[in-house]
């Protein structure tokens, strides 16, 4: 019995043991990872107070510790923080390493969100290098990532950046509008660094659009903020942008004892950060911007002396630029460290009108979320229903059958017209339709419009009439799309409200400077008409004569207010006349230049040339990357009936390989899938293939997320349900050897 107890005992010592050491190992990790937090904190307060050289110390302490316990996470944020360290001691080489470290890990985890900080701190280094379109794209890239992972109070200080950057650019207006939205998001999240420094620049572009009380204004409150909360680096600056518009205003004096304040509080600053950096640091750093800086505050004064009628002043400003000299024998260290610190309390003020636009805005951008995921989520099986209705279609359906087959083609083909158009309204009212100028015939523009309608209006017994003023030029250069778009609009309108009727079309001068001509265009039928009640609603969303009108005719009652929106884009204005039972009339002008005439290429012409029948398609090879079984078997028909041959594979890892194995002509990538996405797909194969042609196919359309397509290596996008002779356009210049051109950027 006893020594049944002693090898009981035994046991129970080594699975005490066992149990034990396990949890030493699990405690180890735990105070590792402790550990390496301790030291992270530690470092953001020292960089805080401009303690550069621990702060550096204890993030590279971090690095090792989230190396050791392969926290794949902790060490791209840690590798971050020193890229931003390393900027702030004027390291940029060494902060570029580590950006790029992080970059990669935080791509490779999914980490989008410290992805953005990353993002936005290399935007920075670039910014300082004067290399502001390369910021620009990053930080564009940067506010895409806080937006899509909702960090919507991270945007402020990277809208702020963005504007900086278009101020070294001189594009003001631009730079105003960005401003206005940092103000609004700081002021919303409490963050007083971004609102007062948003407030100084915003104060130099208002001086830039000469106007300098505004300027004042706003600069003045920015310093108030910065004076309140003592961010010394942001009163610096403004005291040096109140010097600059007081000089401006020619009030020297006042110049003058802001340009003496921002001399004063620099010379602080310096001994401040004199005081925490290391000594080698400390003599590189500051030896580096030490001439320029001398130099630059010496051009400052001079200039103020210059332009100063009173000698008292240029005596003043004379001890003052002896004193300067005297003491700075460090160079200004400059407040780039404010760019990259978010998440700072700031007293709250009451005013309505920014409440007011923030809750706008708010509304804004949830209704266009709402709208993308909705019309998302519509498109793919509707790319289903439209797919295998045409496929059945072409495949010998019976007789009866066919009646019920184009019934659902035209209620596929009505639901995508109504998707585009919601789409489109989203865009217009999000300022998000660029113009695209190139030199056309206008002519031959309304009479191809015409001729496209022109079935629709004889199967209503309608007779078309086209008045081209005899004289007026033909070739013009303007954006001939939104142009016909907007044609399109207005005599389906016309063509689906009058029955056994007229319609005429008319185009005319109504005046000209030089090349410039503005144009008047008339669209008048003798259909129904409108009532006076109903005419001032006419150009709303989703506006319609009445009820029973809309059940009648159909329509969305989209159509108009897009070609208000369009017209306002092409910076032109459109009115109509109508009386019920006699007909309407709409009349738009618009301002078109002059152009060179040009021989366009006809329709039929472009037709012909897209034919793929034309081309050898034997030893062509395209490869369809798509997750949905349906949208597989269509898309695979589509191409097969094109006398193509495809592969398909249902995953962004297999893509990548079977890319890797296989010489494919064109890649067909959808967007979402398990895995790994067909965006991170697609930046994994330009690793290896940068020729390679890539489409994303996707139900994706906003804008929002076209640089993320072009940043990730697509060629160009298809989008699902897409029109076959589209699709065909498009695969037909790849494969005939046309250069493919990123439609991206």
């Amino acid at each position: 019995m006893s020594r049944i107890k002693y090898h009981i005992f035994v046991f129970l010592a080594c699975f005490s043991s066992f149990i034990f050491s396990q949890q030493g190992v699990v405690e180890d990790e735990d105070m590792l990872s402790m550990r390496l937090q301790e030291r992270v904190s530690q470092a953001k307060l020292e960089s805080d107070r401009g303690d550069y050289y621990n702060a550096l110390s204890n993030l590279e302490e971090a690095k090792k510790l989230a190396e050791k316990i392969e926290d794949q996470i902790s060490l791209g944020t840690t590798l971050t923080k020193i890229a931003k360290v390393r900027y702030l001691v004027g390291e940029t080489d060494k902060a570029n390493v580590a950006l790029s470290k992080a970059i990669e890990l935080q791509r490779k985890n999914d980490d989008y969100g410290n992805l953005a900080v990353s993002y936005n701190i290399q935007g920075v280094v670039y910014s300082t290098n004067e290399k502001y379109q390369l910021a620009l794209d990053y930080y564009k890239s940067a506010k895409n990532l806080f937006e899509q992972e909702d960090l919507e109070e991270y945007i402020s200080e990277v809208t702020l950046s963005e504007a900086k950057a278009l101020i070294a650019l001189q594009r003001y207006e631009e730079a105003k509008t960005y401003l206005e939205k940092a103000i609004i998001i700081a002021k919303k999240y409490e963050q007083n660094r971004v609102l007062s420094s948003a407030l100084i620049q915003s104060g130099k572009v208002s001086s830039e659009l000469n106007n300098e009380d505004l300027a004042l204004n706003q600069v003045e409150e920015g310093l108030s903020i910065a004076s309140t909360y003592h961010i010394v680096e942001n009163m610096n600056e403004a005291y040096l942008t109140l010097s600059d518009i007081h000089k401006k205003k020619g009030d020297y004096k006042s110049s003058l004892e802001n340009i003496t304040k921002h001399i004063r509080l620099s010379d602080s600053i310096l001994n401040v950060k004199r005081e925490n950096l290391a000594p080698g640091i400390s003599s590189e750093f500051i030896n580096k911007y030490k001439d320029d800086q001398n130099a630059q505050l010496k051009a400052q004064i001079d200039e103020v002396s210059a332009e100063s009628n009173f000698t008292r002043i240029t005596t003043i400003l004379s001890i003052a630029l002896i004193t300067i000299l005297s003491l700075l024998t460090l160079s200004l260290y400059k407040n780039n460290n404010i760019r990259l610190k978010t998440n700072n309390m700031l007293h709250k003020k009451n005013d309505e009108l920014i409440v007011a636009k923030e809750k706008a805005e708010l509304a804004s951008k949830t209704k266009a979320n709402f709208l993308s995921t909705v019309t998302h989520e519509l498109r793919t099986p509707l790319y289903a229903v439209t797919g295998l209705t045409n496929m059945l279609l072409d495949e010998s359906p019976k007789e009866n059958q066919v009646p019920h087959l184009k019934s659902l083609k035209f209620s596929g083909d009505y639901l995508l017209t109504f998707i585009n158009d919601i789409l489109q309204i989203n865009k217009i009212e999000a300022n998000k339709v660029e113009l695209d100028p190139e030199v056309f015939n206008l002519k031959n523009k309304i009479e191809n419009v015409m001729s496209a309608l022109g079935n629709s209006a004889k199967d209503n017994g309608t007779k078309l009439h086209f008045n081209y003023e005899d004289g007026l030029p033909e070739t013009y250069n303007g954006d001939q799309l939104k142009i016909s778009q907007i044609l399109i609009n207005l005599l389906g309108n016309a063509i689906k409200f009058t029955k056994d009727g007229d319609i005429w079309v008319r185009a005319y001068k109504i005046e000209q400077q030089d090349e410039m001509y503005t144009l008047r265009f008339e669209i008048e039928d003798n259909g129904i008409g409108i009532t006076k009640e109903k005419q001032d609603q006419m150009f709303e969303s989703f506006s319609q004569g009445s009820v029973q009108i809309n059940r009648k005719y159909g329509g969305t009652g989209l159509g108009l207010s897009i070609v208000k929106g369009l017209i306002k884009i092409l910076k032109g204005k459109i009115y109509l006349k109508s009386e019920l039972g006699k007909g309407t009339t709409f009349f738009f002008e618009i301002p078109l230049e002059k152009a060179e005439v040009v021989e366009a290429q006809t329709v039929e012409e472009t037709k012909q040339s897209n034919k793929m029948e034309d081309l050898d398609l034997s030893e062509v090879k395209i490869l369809i990357v798509e997750d949905n079984k349906i949208n597989q078997m269509i898309t695979k028909k589509i191409l097969n009936k094109m006398g193509l041959y495809c592969d398909v594979v249902d995953n962004g890892e297999a893509a990548v390989e079977q890319v890797k194995s296989t010489d494919y002509n064109v890649v067909l990538m959808d967007i979402h899938m398990p895995g790994i996405s067909g965006l991170e797909a697609t930046k994994i194969i330009r690793t290896f293939n940068k020729d390679l042609v890539i489409f994303a196919l996707t139900a994706v359309t906003l804008e929002d997320k076209m640089h993320e397509f072009g940043e990730a290596g697509f060629n160009d996008i298809i989008s699902k349900p897409f029109k076959q002779e589209d699709f065909e356009g498009k695969l037909y210049d790849v494969l005939s050897g046309k250069e493919v051109v990123s439609s991206f950027f």
